[in-house]
């Protein structure tokens, strides 16, 4: 059986983390979110792979050779959208295919469940089904699906992963692949509804620290590098190599630190967190439930929590983040969410800065101490002065 995996978005609600690499390859856990997809399908054993990417390409054909060189790449050269995607990966597809996104966490048995199927959509329920696609059910099989409505009729919502036939490409008429799927049940097809027994989506940036404290439940414990005699280490933890931790810290799993890291004295590192590739706490802080990506840095004296920090951003001595309910604007839609920080990548902040439910842009820099930055949303390459 083939697989063909869309990767070819923009992901412009995840902004600003989306600027500098496709949604599929933001590191969640320390892996590029399409990786976990890919090894969903090794598992349940589906090798044969297409891949549509589309928005920064390179990136994707890059990360794809090194990870699997047998993986096929077709480019989507405009972002059209989901069903146009598809429709490009067309002259590879030769029989009964599944089609997921490759911007999602789906759990190896929900992939063989789904492929047992023909003609089939993986539903899950959520607590937010207005955010995607509801699916109305009747008898095991999809009536309808309603996009993003304002009153949502159901809680169930369509992953978007199917198990299909090369007769869709009869009904794709448009460049939505929700559209599709509708004209298809509207013609007599009958689409059967398979539960998923594990799907995480990041609808919003603030959704990945959720996604990455699920994937961290999977990781594999391993100590390497140097740690000090006097550090506690306990729960499920990952250090890579090169990786130094110095004395007294405290590190809490699940919690996973990349390779040639630097964790200072007296930190404390609470669950739910991953540390990227050279990744640099200085003594005294504190960090939890946090996704701290490659060669950031926090300096000495800081606490943060419920935040994502992104590639090469440095947040000084004295840096406080905390987790606060904000009104966010994402693509003119006012939404309501919790968490300490998003901040994207070559960020740089002085001294004693406090953010408490903000977005902070790619480039920006914090050029003076006792800032306070809560609730606020600050666009790419901003000074504040």
């Amino acid at each position: 059986m083939q697989a063909v995996i869309l990767a070819a978005g923009e992901g412009t609600r995840v902004r600003p983390l989306t600027k500098s690499r496709p949604k599929g390859l933001i590191p969640v856990a320390n892996r590029p979110i399409i990786e976990y997809a890919i090894r969903a399908l090794h598992l349940a054993g589906i090798r044969d792979i297409i891949v549509v990417a589309g928005y920064r390409k390179e990136q994707v054909t890059r990360f794809l050779n090194d990870l699997d060189p047998g993986i096929k790449v077709v480019v989507q050269e405009k972002q059209l959208g989901t069903a146009h995607a598809l429709k490009c990966a067309e002259p590879l597809i030769q029989g009964n295919f599944l089609l997921l996104p490759g911007d999602n966490y789906i759990d190896p048995v929900s992939v063989v469940k789904i492929a047992k199927t023909e003609n089939a959509m993986l539903v899950k329920d959520h607590p937010n089904p207005s955010n995607f696609g509801v699916v109305l059910i009747r008898n095991g099989f999809v009536t309808e699906i309603v996009e993003k409505p304002e009153h949502s009729p159901s809680f169930t919502v369509s992953t978007g992963i199917f198990s299909l036939t090369r007769d869709i490409f009869r009904y794709i008429t448009g460049n939505d692949l929700t559209e599709t799927i509708g004209c298809m049940i509207a013609d007599g097809v009958k689409i059967q509804a398979v539960n998923a027994e594990d799907w995480q989506d990041a609808m919003y940036p603030w959704d990945l620290i959720r996604m990455n404290e699920r994937l961290l439940c999977g990781i594999v414990p391993e100590k390497n590098g140097t740690i000090h005699k006097s550090a506690i280490i306990q729960g499920a933890v990952s250090i890579g190599k090169g990786v130094t931790i110095g004395p007294y810290t405290v590190i809490t799993g699940p919690v996973v630190i990349g390779k040639d890291s630097d964790i200072g004295a007296h930190c404390c590192i609470m669950p739910n967190t991953s540390i990227g590739a050279r990744g640099n706490i200085e003594p005294f802080s504190y960090i939890g439930n946090t996704l701290f990506m490659e060669d950031a840095s926090l300096g000495s004296h800081s606490r943060v929590i419920d935040s994502v920090i992104g590639e090469g951003t440095r947040l000084a001595d004295h840096t406080g983040i905390g987790s606060r309910e904000s009104v966010i604007e994402i693509e003119g839609c006012l939404v309501k969410a919790s968490f300490g920080a998003i901040i994207g990548d070559q960020v740089s902040a002085a001294a004693f800065s406090t953010i408490r439910g903000s977005i902070i842009g790619n480039g920006v820099i914090v050029g003076h101490e006792q800032r306070d930055l809560s609730g606020v949303t600050i666009p790419d390459n901003t000074l504040v002065i």
